[in-house]
């Protein structure tokens, strides 16, 4: 059977593991040394742990728990006693074995199935079932047999008592204090002895023809042997062999099968794993989610739905319980070690989202890209990841998805440091808990005129600010509601820092997938500001290249866009048909079409995602796929994810599948050596289609103070309103001929950029427009004057 699966799988071979506590015990070292000899005859991986005699129960566990999460690994055996100097609870240690490695069968759900008849779906104890084996070898039918088990352990008695009650015998559970004993042992056709008493049983006990199953090892002196002692059993094998029909000599019975029996269970054990395997695929079970009609509310639909256990998900996905911090059961936060262990692996496929420039309806990009996830993962069987900016405490909605293409539990997901310092693009963008705090040092806290500028690292506190830090420097797990994994992990907004989800999650994101896995992240606002940053600022800074842009666009955007004013849009009812109007569409397409110009500087491949709506019709939904593939895109697909979850973005995966194995190369929009004032003229005129850009005095004696002070090389974060291509809010479509105002230029020299700002637009501004889009004007004014 081993030979088979090696021809099945060229360089797959079953692998035992025996954990010992190290004792000079001859007993236990010589069935050790009999198992691994015989795992070698036959072709087994067999590898022995011995932990000092000092080890603790804690050190046991941990031990045993390392080669739980060992896929490699099929079988794992702990060799009792565990004479440890300390004390160790070994209940607590054969329940730490995984079930499905368990080949000894000592775990409660291997006991519980065995106790319960559920023979083929457990792992029988090696002993008990080499008894079975020896029994049937003597030809006789167990069933309707008398049986007596002298003896009661979980380890050998228990499991012997079942397995011969399954077996249709009438069995009977003795041991030493069992009153009148030889008269039970006289009524037995087979008797298995395994109370650990030396030449317990005599001849005279035995029924005449009984089968006679000795599995006692125990030790009597004996002048005669060199070592002063011999192995006997439980039976009196002289007196027996003239009574009973069949009996196992003691040594060089039972034991030899209880090893066979060991091996067997590795083989079933690593037979089973070899079916369920598929090379880089994750062992993940999906979430079915219940559709209903009419769609409930997106926390009504966040309560109905199953949320898998943290510690089930990290498992799935290829962590380790060790690397993963439970916050209650449906949250974790990852340790930063995952990426020295999966430092070698290759990297997945890695996805961007962007979009049109948002309106005040809202495009679904968050939507658009769990859905994604959801889709390439649940149906389309591949390892997926998305990975987002965490929601604030000061949004009143669920930002993180919506209807079935949002993260669970929606309630559990928000954060709470100051999204809008400086600090959280650090955090952002530090790739390891030694980059935080150097970044950390080099934070600017006053620039004074006439000599260099005063830091963090001059003031003394970044390595306080850096222990304040160490715990949300680690991103955050959860799940869709279709089970999939996504990472949440920092929010820097998109002024003063680039609108875009950690580097550390989508590093840790991209070696769990695989190299045919997706990562899917977004970038955040549209293609013009958030896609710009995301590949100018935050690629440069983690050094990882995407594989595809996916833009996310509504036919209400696009006519928007065409110049129908907001609330008109907002109160028309949704109502098939109600809003087509094609002359309007084509003008709005215009916007699309210069966003996915914006998208395709970078050399990537570009999929469009219509996010549809009930009043979408086909020849509107028909005339933006069509304009899209005009304007560049690769492909274009009608995706409904709100209203059908992953399945309805499936078309869109296999677009985005098929767009990652299309040649591409990429590359940035400019050059670091070339001067600031470039820069940003560069960006404003590709990304946002301006005439030319003016600095006032004020930016171009920044411009001068921050070259002279090395920082010229930085990349720039321009600091403009979401709405527009242009400046000024109230301009969307495409405006013509504008001219791009900075204001000033703030040094960000701690996230590694500088911040241009444009005319008309302060920090706090472009804060309140934020909560504008995803909050609504109400909360907003709220928000903003606890602000102020």
């Amino acid at each position: 059977e081993v030979g088979e699966m090696r021809i099945g799988c060229p360089g797959f071979r079953p692998c035992l593991v025996v954990l010992q506590v190290k004792l000079n015990r001859c007993d236990s070292n010589l069935y050790i040394s009999m198992k691994l000899k015989a795992a070698a005859e036959i072709g087994i991986c067999a590898n022995h742990i011995r932990l000092p005699k000092t080890a603790t129960e804690e050190e046991v566990l941990r031990g045993i728990l390392a080669v739980n999460e060992d896929s490699a690994v099929h079988g794992l055996i702990v060799q009792l006693p565990l004479d440890s100097i300390h004390r160790i609870n070994i209940q607590r240690v054969t329940q730490c074995i995984a079930p499905e490695k368990d080949v000894d069968g000592l775990n409660s759900v291997n006991a519980g199935k065995l106790a319960r008849g559920d023979l083929t779906g457990c792992f029988i104890p090696c002993t008990p079932s080499g008894c079975m084996e020896l029994i049937a070898q003597t030809g006789v039918n167990i069933a309707g047999k008398n049986a007596v088990v002298i003896g009661r352990s979980k380890i050998v008695g228990a499991p012997m008592h079942d397995l011969l009650l399954w077996n249709h015998a009438t069995v009977t559970t003795c041991h030493t204090m069992t009153p009148d004993l030889p008269a039970q042992v006289i009524k037995a056709d087979i008797l298995v002895a395994c109370a650990g008493k030396a030449e317990l049983v005599k001849g005279e006990w035995l029924k005449k023809g009984a089968v006679v199953i000795d599995c006692g090892i125990n030790h009597i002196p004996d002048r005669s042997r060199p070592s002063g002692a011999r192995v006997v059993g439980d039976v009196d094998f002289p007196s027996a062999l003239t009574r009973a029909a069949f009996i196992t000599p003691v040594p060089g019975g039972v034991g030899p099968m209880t090893v066979a029996m060991l091996m067997e269970n590795t083989v079933k054990s690593a037979k089973k794993f070899l079916k369920a395997f598929q090379p880089g695929k994750w062992p993940i079970v999906y979430t079915k989610i219940n559709r209903q009609h009419p769609q409930p509310s997106d926390g009504e639909i966040s309560q109905s739905c199953a949320v898998k256990p943290i510690s089930s998900l990290s498992s799935e996905v290829g962590l380790l319980s060790s690397e993963v911090e439970a916050y209650g059961k449906s949250r974790g936060k990852v340790q930063l070690d995952v990426l020295k262990r999966t430092e070698a692996l290759p990297n997945g496929k890695y996805v961007v989202v962007t979009g049109i420039t948002p309106t005040l309806m809202g495009e679904g990009k968050t939507t658009t890209a769990l859905g994604l996830a959801q889709a390439l993962g649940a149906h389309l069987n591949m390892n997926a990841f998305a990975c987002l900016r965490q929601p604030t405490h000061c949004n009143t909605v669920n930002v993180t998805g919506g209807g079935y293409s949002q993260i669970i539990p929606m309630e559990e997901d928000r954060l709470n440091l100051l999204v809008a310092s400086e600090i959280m693009a650090v955090l952002s963008l530090s790739s390891s808990l030694e980059d935080l705090q150097q970044r950390l040092s080099k934070i600017i806290v006053a620039q004074p005129q006439s000599r260099e500028p005063v830091t963090v690292k001059d003031l003394g506190v970044a390595g306080m600010l850096n222990m304040i830090l160490k715990d949300a420097i680690k991103p955050c797990l959860m799940q869709t509601v279709e089970g999939t994994p996504v990472f949440l992990h920092t929010n820097p907004l998109c002024d003063i820092a680039h609108g875009n989800s950690s580097i550390l999650s989508d590093k840790i994101a991209l070696k769990l997938v695989g190299p045919d896995g997706f990562v899917v992240t977004e970038a955040g606002w549209g293609a013009d500001i958030g896609l710009e940053k995301f590949f100018n600022i935050k690629c440069r800074s983690s050094g990882l290249q995407p594989d595809v842009v996916v833009m996310v666009v509504t036919v209400r955007g696009l006519k928007m866009h065409g110049r129908v004013p907001s609330t008109q849009i907002a109160n028309m009812p949704l109502q098939r048909g109600t809003l087509q109007n094609l002359q309007l569409l084509e003008v709005g397409c215009s916007h699309l079409r210069k966003q996915i110009e914006n998208s395709r500087a970078y050399g990537l491949p570009v999929v469009l995602a219509v996010n549809t709506f009930s009043s979408d019709t086909g020849a509107e939904l028909d005339m933006v796929c069509q304009q899209a593939r005009l304007a560049g895109a690769l492909d274009a697909v009608c995706c409904t994810h709100w209203s059908d979850g992953g399945a309805g973005a499936v078309a869109l995966g296999m677009a985005v599948q098929s767009a990652a194995e299309t040649p591409h190369s990429f590359n940035f929009l400019y050059s670091l050596e070339i001067p600031v004032q470039e820069k940003i003229t560069v960006i404003a005129q590709k990304m946002y289609g301006a005439k030319d850009v003016v600095l006032s005095t004020k930016a171009m004696e920044k411009v001068t103070l921050f070259t002279g002070q090395g920082l010229g090389n930085l990349p720039v974060c321009i600091a403009k309103t979401p709405l527009s291509l242009s400046q000024d809010p109230e301009v969307m479509g495409i405006p013509r001929d504008f001219i791009l105002s900075v204001e000033d230029i703030l040094a960000n020299a701690g996230a590694g950029f500088l911040c241009p700002l444009v005319h008309s637009v302060s920090l706090m501004c472009v804060f309140v427009i934020y909560l504008l889009i995803v909050n609504g004007r109400e909360n907003t004014l709220a928000v903003f004057w606890c602000f102020i």
